[in-house]
């Protein structure tokens, strides 16, 4: 005697908050991320290609199987439609996905196929509403320079939709265009939220803040292997401290002794890794499985940016460093290269100031600052180092490393550590705190934005002076001449002799634009300072910038994590906000200063 489905199959084992995740018969899988009020559905073999199979798993609540569980599949349904209803108080709105088959078409056919969804919903009030939003988002979809086209029909039931999904994404002989397919999976998966919002706002119910509230809202552990698959790798190596000299004090006094005239010999570090042996490591992490396609981009996108790491380290010292570093730093945009030279042309050098506090007294005040960060939460457990191999002042991690040489004017101080302490640690510790590490390494093409906020914390706590926007200055016009051919020599005349710089001065630039063979980098602070002076005039927040290491672009992603749960606001927010003066000079910007204007000595904040 044969036993009923409902005989076979196993009791579902909610969690507190109706998290669900289990396999049950053959191939049949059931992912609830909580209470939801809705439910993806698909059925298909599990061996071939299926955008509807994709776009379900990265749904928060999906039910797939193959033919071979269809005697499971109805009662299960029907058990997990039972469950959120008794728990939600109402029943979900049922979204059943299929595809499209393959077009029959010629390999080298003229025409593409058609690009069309079909949507198939039932009569009652709640599902038309959802299908009609569900429709206006579809045909908002483009991909490949293609617009969606949108067929609607009517089904027979009630609180169900129907979605055919195009097949633009396979070939002819059914295999996969692997970039459509991903975009398509996002489009469509983006629509579905929008829908099942539409569906709750009935008058009645409240709907979430933003659709996005209603996409994955924890973490699987997929997505935290990869994060800390990826993190292992980007840890391997210290990219700052690789590619940076070791000997430059040196370097200088054998520059200035040979009167400037020939060209200066840097030491590096040994590499502490093998680059290709880390590439691998890097492309041995899978991707494709984290079920949540935002996760997933990100994560593609700082995987890409730490393979054009180490494509510089690999080149380090070679013809080939300067163009790879170009292609991860960008060049000098004719806007930056213009307010570089504004500023030059209008801020004489100035005088020293005051006294002077060495390597020491600098390490001192920093650890006071840690404290002071610490006492508020032990969370900031920054370290500081005076090194002999280090020049300057340099966030690496959760050190602050200060070259024992050190020495600066005892004004500069406090905000030199606004920029190294509250905003480089500070961003560190803060994305430590989140369920990705990612966020304390940092998102890709981080570093603008984040030098950016560290200039503007010189220039709230009133201590970016005349000095250090030359320097600034001076870093955008050294790199324009770098990567327009120019040699450390032609570009150290250019600087002292055009535009006033000290030798030190000079020289200190120009070993920084080319360190390993030429480094683009120096050219993102003034960049990246002049995106926060635009974002802050905008009337944009800054509050994101402080939950970890992230870049402009990233903004709507990190709103849409926090409206997930997927990471929480900042513990640590810098201290000078606080301070009334900081709060005078922000509202100067917010109120349309012009940004050369913070340049003129009569509104400049010191």
């Amino acid at each position: 005697m044969s036993l009923s489905a409902s005989q076979l199959m196993p009791e579902l084992g909610f969690g507190e908050h109706g998290e669900l995740r289990q396999a049950v018969g053959e191939t049949m899988r059931v992912h609830l991320d909580r209470w939801l009020p809705y439910l993806v559905l698909h059925r298909s073999q599990t061996d071939g290609p299926s955008l509807a199979r994709r776009i379900a798993i990265n749904s928060p609540a999906y039910l797939i199987w193959s033919p071979d569980d269809d005697r499971l599949a109805l009662p299960l349904v029907e058990e997990m439609v039972a469950a959120i209803e008794r728990r939600l108080g109402t029943a979900p709105l049922i979204f059943t996905l299929a595809d499209q088959p393959v077009p029959l078409q010629s390999r080298t056919a003229p025409t593409l196929p058609r690009f069309v969804a079909e949507i198939a919903a039932t009569g009652d009030a709640d599902s038309q509403r959802a299908a009609d939003r569900l429709e206006q988002a579809v045909s908002a979809i483009s991909v490949d320079l293609r617009s969606c086209t949108v067929e609607r029909c009517a089904a027979a039931g009630e609180r169900s939709i129907l979605v055919v999904l195009p097949s633009i994404h396979l070939r002819p002989d059914g295999e996969v265009y692997p970039q459509l397919e991903h975009d398509l999976s996002v489009a469509f998966g983006d629509a579905l939220l929008q829908a099942a919002c539409s569906y709750i706002d009935d008058g009645e119910r409240a709907a979430p803040a933003h659709y996005r509230a209603l996409g994955r809202g924890a973490l699987l552990a997929a997505a935290k292997s990869a994060d800390r698959k990826l993190g292992k790798v980007a840890r391997s190596f210290d990219f700052l401290l690789s590619v940076s000299p070791i000997n430059t004090s040196d370097a200088a006094e054998h520059f200035f002794a040979d009167k400037a005239g020939k060209m200066p010999v840097f030491r590096y570090r040994p590499l502490a890794i093998d680059p290709d042996s880390a590439k691998r490591a890097l492309y041995d992490i899978d991707l494709s499985i984290l079920e949540d396609p935002l996760l997933e981009r990100l994560l593609t996108e700082k995987r890409r940016e730490i393979d054009q790491q180490l494509t510089m380290l690999a080149t380090r010292n070679t013809p080939s460093f300067r163009p790879a570093s170009t292609m991860l730093y960008g060049i000098v945009e004719t806007e930056l290269l213009d307010d570089a030279l504004g500023l030059l042309g209008s801020t004489d050098p100035a005088p020293p100031r005051g006294a002077s506090v060495t390597a020491p007294e600098i390490a001192d005040a920093a650890r006071a600052l840690i404290l002071a960060y610490q006492t508020f939460d032990e969370r900031f457990a920054a370290e500081v180092e005076l090194r002999d191999d280090v020049s300057g002042l340099m966030v690496s991690g959760p050190k602050l490393m200060i070259g024992s040489d050190s020495i600066m004017p005892a004004d500069r101080v406090d905000a030199l550590l606004a920029h190294e302490v509250s905003i480089h640690l500070l961003t560190f510790f803060n994305g430590a705190t989140q369920g990705l590490k990612i966020f304390r390494s940092g998102l890709a093409h981080y570093e603008g934005v984040q030098e950016g906020l560290g200039v503007f914390a010189e220039y709230a706590v009133g201590g970016l002076t005349r000095t250090r926007l030359r320097l600034l200055a001076g870093r955008v016009v050294a790199v324009d001449a770098m990567l327009r051919g120019a040699d450390f020599i032609e570009v150290y005349q250019l600087l002292a002799r055009e535009h006033g710089f000290r030798r030190r001065g000079a020289f200190g630039i120009c070993a920084r634009v080319f360190r390993s063979g030429g480094m683009a980098k120096d050219a993102i602070y003034l960049r990246g300072f002049r995106q926060v002076v635009d974002l802050v005039a905008s009337g944009a927040s800054l509050a994101p910038f402080w939950l970890g290491k992230i870049a402009p672009g990233h903004a709507p992603a990190i709103e849409e994590l926090l409206l997930r749960g997927l990471v929480h606001a900042p513990v640590f927010v810098p201290e000078f906000l606080a301070r009334p003066d900081t709060a005078r000079r922000i509202a100067r910007l917010q109120a349309g200063l012009p940004f050369q204007s913070l340049f003129d000595p009569e509104t400049r904040p010191c």
